[in-house]
């Protein structure tokens, strides 16, 4: 038993790095979903794009299967990773028509 502490704290390290690497990932994933909100913006697309998120929970889910992960925990992930996306490119676009937080389309909504 005297093991246990010392591989608990070892799966604890591996568990922290995972975490660390998990968020330097989604960093790097809303750098790009910015440069795409700023497109957008550019092009007067909107924010959402439903027809891409319907392909992408066929895919994660079909990756989570793969991978051995629930695929309702992975598309649970992605729903709220995509509206947090979507969030950013109603911001960019209200910036890039001019408008104030308190000015968006969305009623006002504070963000």
């Amino acid at each position: 038993m005297a093991d246990i502490p010392q591989e608990l704290a070892s799966l604890r390290g591996s568990i922290d790095n995972l975490d660390a690497v998990l968020i330097h990932v989604l960093a790097e994933r809303f750098k790009l979903t910015e440069r795409v909100g700023r497109l957008k913006a550019e092009h007067e697309l909107p924010a959402a794009d439903p027809a891409r998120e319907a392909r992408q929970v066929d895919r994660l889910r079909a990756l989570a299967e793969e991978a051995n992960l629930d695929p309702e925990f992975a598309e649970t992930f992605l729903a709220f990773t995509v509206a947090e996306v979507i969030r950013h490119h109603e911001r960019i676009a209200d910036e890039a028509r001019g408008e104030s937080d308190g000015d968006s389309a969305e009623g006002g909504r504070s963000r």
